[in-house]
């Protein structure tokens, strides 16, 4: 059937949906990919099934899918499908939307009043030999790695009790373990959040609940050897509000942000709450790290910053009046001096702006020297319509976070890149390369690029041609092929 999509960016351009199921084998490549690349790099991508029936939506609405590009050195196959979520099988059921505003279930069509409203379109996440599939509104989805199917709501075996599970988690180079929370842990709307610890082999063995200052949306945190830090960013959400038909997330620009920390294997009774600027606002952070200096106890966090929030219908709904181009978003980091917390952070810009900051596996909770994040450099041309801010990234940075120096590699008014995965190599002082999918606008064509992470500036040394142009993804995840061999062995 003809679908007639809204007349906004969420729909249009790169953004306009495809809905497509497919896989092509034996991809065209262009240069050489590196032999000891050889594993899976997930994508997760928002893709609606059906036209909305409210009057605006938002890119971030879009039915989940899972992307993986298959790499055995310059063989490359691809495939793509939806997540069987409750939503998802209820709306291909009836031929129609029938899930209302974001994240408001007070305007789904009654039929559905009840059903799990999550899309799963977020993040893939692997650990403990699973793939899942997430979206902090609800539960995780865990997908079969090798065919794609959906296999079901994941819960670590009804352990976990927290209703959301976060986008964003941190795993422990050396023990292996995971870090997560969810958000709205206790139901909508609610202060509730639940921190949560599984051991390497993906078994929950730590689950405590803490209310936070106001019910923010809490999208990401960090975690450092001793401690793990809980940013909240005055976009707050509010029952009322949403019973009556309201936006879920409003900005409060007279709000003040916080930061919790405790200690990582603490009790959340332990938590100390450190006040800071109002109105600020972050989605993703880089890195945290614990430092003696000076006789002093302190802990970073690194990540980009900005003074409002930078979701176009956020700030409509806020009543704020910015483009993206006006909004600050360098990389910061947030110094707490553990002895002194009452005087709260400092903050040192370490990077320009930018967004969808990376760091090698191996770097996370330590001290590090090396990130990688895209940005929007207005010189190279006017904002190209990508993703869910509406402007595509134009340029790929790699920063060197200690001496405060970056690389770029401008990629052209007329091209945007989607967040880049790190991929580690085997040999001795390598840095090891980037992958990251490449839209070009005027030909509306898709590429998978493979850089060296440690020279940028020399450009893409494969290029992987696509039949299709896909959809702009959330986030990535890279597994080396050993990982997926041993939970095919291990059946999941």
């Amino acid at each position: 059937m003809i679908k007639k999509w809204p007349n906004s960016f969420d729909f249009q351009g790169f953004n306009e949906p495809i809905g497509v199921e497919w896989c092509d084998y034996n991809l065209d490549v262009e240069g050489n990919i590196p032999d000891e690349i050889q594993g899976a790099f997930f994508r997760a991508v928002p893709d609606p099934g059906f036209p909305p029936f409210i009057d605006k939506d938002t890119y971030i609405s879009g039915d989940g899918m899972i992307g993986r590009f298959l790499i055995h050195g310059n063989r490359v196959d691809f495939a793509i499908r939806y997540i069987e979520t409750d939503r998802y099988l209820a709306e291909k059921k009836e031929n129609k939307a029938l899930f209302g505003a974001y994240r408001n279930p007070y305007t789904d069509d009654p039929s559905v009043r009840g059903v799990e409203r999550t899309v799963a379109n977020t993040t893939p996440i692997w650990h403990g030999g699973r793939l899942f599939l997430t979206k902090e509104d609800g539960p995780a989805y865990e997908v079969d790695p090798i065919t794609l199917d959906t296999i079901g709501k994941w819960d670590y075996h009804g352990a976990l009790k927290s209703q959301t599970m976060t986008a964003h988690v941190r795993i422990d180079p050396d023990s292996g373990e995971m870090f997560f929370f969810g958000y709205e842990a206790g139901g909508l709307a609610t202060r509730d959040v639940a921190y949560c610890i599984a051991d390497k082999d993906g078994k929950l063995i730590s689950e405590q609940w803490f209310q936070a200052p106001y019910c923010a949306m809490l999208h990401d945190f960090v975690v450092t050897e001793n401690y793990v830090l809980f940013p909240i960013f005055p976009t707050i959400a509010d029952l009322d509000r949403i019973k009556a038909g309201g936006a879920h997330w409003v900005h409060h620009p007279d709000e003040p942000t916080w930061v919790g920390i405790m200690p990582r294997y603490g009790k959340v009774e332990e938590m100390k709450w450190v006040k800071g600027p109002n109105g600020l606002s972050a989605y993703h952070m880089m890195n945290g790290f614990d430092e003696k200096a000076s006789g002093s106890s302190l802990v970073h966090m690194d990540l980009n910053v900005m003074e409002t929030n930078i979701f176009p219908f956020i700030r409509e709904a806020s009543g704020v009046d910015a483009s993206p181009a006006e909004l600050r978003a360098s990389l910061c980091r947030w110094t707490f001096d553990m002895d002194d917390l009452d005087k709260g952070w400092t903050e040192t810009i370490i990077g320009p702006p930018g967004d969808m900051s990376r760091t090698a596996a191996t770097d996370q909770c330590r001290p590090y020297e090396i990130g990688y994040y895209a940005c929007y450099d207005p010189q190279i041309g006017p904002p190209v319509i990508h993703s869910v801010v509406g402007a595509g990234f134009n340029t790929l940075l790699r920063i060197h976070v200690g001496k405060g120096k970056h690389e770029a590699l401008p990629l052209g008014p007329d091209r945007s890149i989607n967040e880049p995965i790190h991929i580690p190599s085997r040999q001795e002082g390598h840095e090891g390369w980037l992958a990251a999918v490449v839209d070009t606008h005027s030909t509306m064509s898709s590429e998978l690029w493979f850089l060296e992470a440690g020279n940028i500036g020399k450009g893409a040394i494969a290029r992987v041609k696509l039949p299709f142009r896909l959809r702009p993804q959330i986030h990535g995840w890279w597994v080396p092929q050993e990982e997926l061999d041993r939970a095919a062995v291990l059946g999941g």
